[in-house]
């Protein structure tokens, strides 16, 4: 079958323009979320402001999607073809770092920071949006953009929430964006499938000197399961993940614990090999019960099919990445990077400013959330630069270009990628119409079946406690700016 072609017209160049215009509001809408650094599930004022954002423009905006306060969908348009984007905007703990210095330096000590970049995902994800809405209405094109506000990313929460729940029934296609070194895409299985839940023992306590044989010791089976889990590890496959911390060890040694708890996270690259591996560790834990004399409780806390690319929206973004071309980057901007880079004993390359050809994913055992929605529509998952090469995520050192002219100048060509595609698929019905075909070809023999139980309920209050603690000392740092799109 002949691929569909993209014609490049007056659409896209009204929509660069758009985006160039607006280039200070995205950088400050970049920063604004950066000096926010809330944590999952607790993304109010980081939610706040792209729903404001996105409802100022005109788009419809339901907040408080599938039971998370901090999550959204906004809508803009009618009638098919329905585009869905979607992005996280969550932080990490213990990650605070100052911008732009090329040393570990907190902003406030012991407090949660953006480390990964999803501060630079939701400034793409908005700016796209409202760069394509202005094309739309500029040149009469039909067709709704859905915009999904994923939270908690970095816990694999929200999105399959969205799905179980039917947000994505009615959606043709969808994109997803991610910071990354450059700009890329890829296509077949890019990430691994995940499951994590809380194992909560309960005893009884006893005086630990005076007569410790009166307790049942929670703690003695939260350390048995991780034995138990550590013996296993010969028999799992080499692809399979299991980590964990534990939650609760109890309030102090000379009280036997009632109550102990541990928080773990399994992965494998395909759903069926990950629920399997938690079927056996919940075998594990209640073995560690039976020798404590103790029982358990389990919660699953998320639940995550691998995510995929299809290869006729690669295709697409690779068009889209061609014409759009790395950003221009400084001397200054390449000479930072070269100091984090030394700094942290990585190659050191500087910034990237070549582009890689298309080519098949090579599946990682990291996962996102976002994995159930592409075994339910096809989904591509691009990256657009910002972040320095060679240095890992969730490191002080990943934070440092993230609100500096590195992470704007990225965020501004990741979103002209997003919004010429945007346009594109709701322009040429040939691209959708061959995306769905592909889709099934990729998936065929595949059930998919959510590993998300039907009941679930979001985990509402987790990071509560440590934003609480933090909130008002960063609340210091933050921008008194605001980004105005016009």
């Amino acid at each position: 079958m002949n691929k569909p072609t993209i014609v490049v017209g007056a659409e896209k160049e009204f929509c660069f323009d758009y985006l160039e215009r607006n280039a200070k509001a995205i950088a400050t809408l970049n920063d604004s979320i950066f000096y926010f650094a809330e944590l999952g599930m607790q993304e109010i004022e980081t939610s706040r402001l792209m729903c404001d954002l996105l409802a100022t423009a005109g788009f419809s905006v339901t907040r408080g999607i599938s039971g998370f306060a901090s999550g959204f969908c906004a809508t803009y348009g009618s009638g098919a073809p329905v585009v869905a984007i979607h992005t996280e905007y969550d932080a990490n703990p213990d990650n605070s770092q100052a911008s732009g210095v090329a040393e570990q330096r907190a902003i406030v000590d012991g407090a949660p920071g953006h480390c990964e970049g999803h501060n630079a995902n939701g400034a793409v994800l908005v700016a796209s949006a409202l760069a394509a809405k202005a094309a739309m209405d500029r040149h009469g094109i039909q067709g709704t953009l859905k915009v999904f506000g994923a939270p908690a990313e970095e816990q694999l929460i929200s999105r399959p929430y969205f799905v179980r729940d039917g947000w994505f029934d009615d959606v043709d296609a969808a994109f997803a964006c991610h910071i990354g070194p450059g700009l890329a895409v890829g296509y077949g299985l890019i990430q691994s499938a995940l499951m994590s839940a809380t194992f909560t023992f309960h005893g009884e306590t006893a005086h630990a000197g005076v007569a410790p044989w009166k307790g049942r010791d929670a703690l003695d089976g939260v350390v048995l399961m991780d034995m138990g889990i550590a013996q296993y590890r010969e028999h799992m496959l080499p692809t399979m993940r299991a980590q964990r911390v534990i939650t609760n060890g109890g309030n102090q040694p000379n009280v036997i614990p009632r109550t102990a708890a541990v928080w773990w996270m399994f992965r494998d690259p395909t759903a069926e090999g990950v629920r399997r591996l938690f079927e056996q560790a919940k075998k594990i834990a209640e073995g560690a019960a039976l020798m404590t004399n103790t029982t358990v409780a389990t919660e699953i806390v998320s639940a995550v099919w691998p995510v995929r690319g299809n290869r006729t929206l690669a295709e697409l973004f690779q068009r889209e990445i061609e014409m759009v071309g790395p950003p221009d980057w400084s001397k200054e901007e390449d000479d930072l990077a070269r100091a984090v880079q030394a700094r942290v004993k990585v190659p050191v390359e500087g910034l990237k400013r070549s582009i890689d050809p298309l080519k098949p994913a090579v599946q990682k055992a990291a996962a996102n959330d976002a994995g159930d929605i592409c075994w339910k529509v096809p989904m591509v998952k691009f990256y657009f630069p910002g972040s320095i090469p060679n240095v890992n995520f969730h490191h002080w050192a990943a934070g440092v270009p993230l609100a500096t002219s590195i992470a704007h100048k990225g965020a501004l060509a990741g979103a002209k990628v997003m919004a010429a595609a945007i346009l594109e698929c709701l322009k040429n019905p040939a691209i959708i119409a061959e995306a769905k075909r592909t889709f099934k070809e990729e998936i065929a023999g595949v059930e998919y079946r959510p590993l998300l139980p039907a009941d679930q309920k979001p985990p509402v209050d987790l990071n509560r406690v440590m934003m609480e603690k933090f909130r008002p000392l960063m609340a210091k740092h933050y921008l008194k700016e605001k980004p105005v799109f016009s």
